[in-house]
């Protein structure tokens, strides 16, 4: 099978390369998180809103979504009922009252009604130079014209330059494997932050998205290096106060676990590497 790399992975690397070990090669998940679940239940809240005519797409819709939609959720992932019934201080209601404010929220950025996604969650998958990129859209909008804008939803607050460049970059990501696959630039990448109510927006060129090609090949180079070497060691950077495996980590006292058998394959297995989930917030 072709090496793949989902924008995920890929950022993994770029930040830390032991990051990208525990993820992709021991397959270690962070703890439990409120905030991403409640990502997952907005993404799936703004998804299903769609399927209801233009005229239909209401503020008191939405919010009429939320707690079926969670029930939904939970019934998929039954771990994630934990993120009500492990906190003493959440209640049911305030669960749903906290992810409603972000669906509202939405309404005072975007006009449900006058707009008709050409996809909602859509898996998008290109090979480029031998390498297979993948990821989910959450919402791709098609203009008459045949211009295409490319919109994600993030539940948090709009970045700092810290963290923007990341944003930017999974949003080029999937900018380049809509080119490849429509031979046509999107004309527009928008990521719609529900956390305090602002919308970036970049038009990306192709000057851009041949840079985040050769970035892109870089980074699968440079994984396929360290599974050969077993060199992942971590790279330290403000991001780390954030980091799920800091207690892991040997830059900050931690011991990683041992380097499991066939390490070096696993790192480069396409199911690890190009690992994508949908609404990945």
């Amino acid at each position: 099978m072709n090496p793949a790399l989902s924008p995920s992975r890929a950022a993994d690397f770029k930040q830390c390369p032991l990051l990208y070990r525990f993820r992709t090669i021991d397959k270690l998940e962070g703890p439990p998180s409120p905030a991403a679940a409640r990502g997952t239940l907005v993404h799936a809240v703004l998804e299903h809103l769609f399927d209801l005519p233009a005229q239909e797409r209401t503020p008191e819709a939405a919010l009429a979504l939320v707690e079926p939609r969670w029930q939904a959720l939970v019934e998929e992932r039954p771990e994630l009922a934990t993120m009500i019934e492990d906190d003493e201080q959440l209640t049911e209601q305030g669960w749903y009252a906290a992810a409603g404010a972000l669906v509202e929220q939405w309404f005072t950025l975007e006009d449900p009604t006058r707009l008709e996604p050409a996809a909602r969650e859509l898996y998008v998958e290109a090979e480029v130079e031998g390498l297979t990129l993948r990821g989910y859209v959450d919402r791709l909008d098609v203009a008459p014209d045949g211009a295409m804008r490319v919109v994600d939803y993030k539940t948090g607050r709009s970045p700092s330059e810290l963290f923007e460049a990341k944003a930017l970059f999974q949003m080029k990501f999937y900018a380049l494997v809509l080119w490849r696959i429509h031979g046509t630039i999107p004309a527009l990448l928008q990521l719609v932050y529900l956390g305090n109510g602002e919308v970036v927006r970049y038009s990306p060129d192709e000057r851009d998205l041949r840079g985040v090609e050769r970035n892109v090949r870089a980074i699968w180079d440079a994984v396929a290096n360290a599974a050969r070497t077993g060199d992942w060691r971590p790279r330290t950077s403000k991001l780390c106060d954030w980091c799920d495996f800091k207690d892991l980590c040997p830059a900050w006292g931690g011991t990683p676990p041992p380097l499991p058998e066939r390490a070096g394959l696993l790192a480069l297995d396409p199911a690890r590497s190009g690992e994508v989930v949908p609404a990945d917030d």
